[in-house]
């Protein structure tokens, strides 16, 4: 009875797909972060000293986003 299920497996377009599909996801995703952090530190290199302490940073914390 255990002989009569048969395992399927995906077809290797399937599988190829699938990987290139998450490949580009991926990268799309690291895009929008590095944008994110582009964007965060540009704006915060516009804040005063003063502006920065209040949030608890420095200017040497900036390159660090």
């Amino acid at each position: 009875m255990a002989n009569a299920i048969a395992k399927s497996h995906a077809p290797l377009g399937a599988v190829t797909i699938l990987h290139a599909v998450d490949a580009i996801f991926h990268g799309f995703e690291n895009v929008v972060e590095r944008y994110q952090s582009y964007k965060t530190r540009k704006e915060l290199t516009h804040l005063s000293d003063e502006q920065l302490d209040d949030i608890g940073l420095n200017r040497a914390d900036i390159a660090g986003f």
